[in-house]
């Protein structure tokens, strides 16, 4: 959470995107009523609330957070042919299995707005780092990469973030009858099979689109 001044926070967000009442932005985050009481009696917002209300309304964290910067991100998109993804902090595993939570944005990345559009769903990308070797070659440790949260449909041999339990990884996924199987390109690593009431408890976060990587 971002400990942060609660008054001036939610005024900036009522300015900015007429909301009128805690209870509409309770609406608008998908949280309770209490939620806002919460938030505003420990002076502190979730990560999560600002990546929804920049995903939604353009708003920058961090004006939301401390008044500096600019207001409004998608309006300078609006302004020319870049749109920015949220970079957040949440690492990707490509290994045997382990998990780091968090949605903090850690900064934003532009790409070109046309070229967005002809992968998917720009409003619904955002971009997190990968750690481990069960993608190698083609994804390394400390790769980034894009990730579109609309494409969920499962096409056979495609990669995706994917969700079990506590743990997110990034694998191909594919469909067999009765049973989704998820394949690591490192053949050192086994298939992991889910089958019967194990097919229920994976998600699908989003289809990987694209990775970043830095020359060592």
């Amino acid at each position: 959470m971002s400990q942060i001044k609660f008054e001036p926070f939610i005024k900036r967000i009522f300015e900015e995107t007429g909301i009128s009442s805690q209870s509409e932005l309770a609406s608008i985050l998908n949280v309770n009523r209490s939620a806002i009481t919460q938030a505003r009696n420990k002076q502190s917002i979730p990560e999560k609330w600002l990546l929804k209300l920049y995903r939604i309304y353009g708003l920058n964290p961090e004006w939301l957070e401390k008044g500096i910067g600019e207001k409004n991100l998608k309006r300078r998109d609006d302004d020319d042919s870049f749109k920015n993804i949220p970079k957040v902090k949440a690492r990707l595993c490509a290994g045997g299995g382990s998990f780091e939570s968090g949605s903090d944005i850690e900064g934003y990345y532009s790409f070109k707005r046309d070229w967005l559009q002809t992968k998917g769903s720009p409003d619904k990308m955002v971009m997190m780092d990968i750690f481990g070797n069960s993608m190698e070659p083609e994804m390394r440790d400390g790769d980034t990469i894009l990730i579109d949260e609309s494409q969920k449909d499962i096409i056979a041999g495609a990669v995706y973030a994917v969700g079990i339990d506590d743990t997110i990884m990034v694998k191909r996924v594919e469909k067999h009858p009765n049973k989704l199987v998820l394949l690591s390109d490192n053949i050192s690593y086994n298939p992991i099979f889910l089958q019967g009431t194990e097919m229920n408890s994976i998600r699908i976060i989003g289809k990987v689109l694209w990775i970043c990587r830095e020359l060592r």
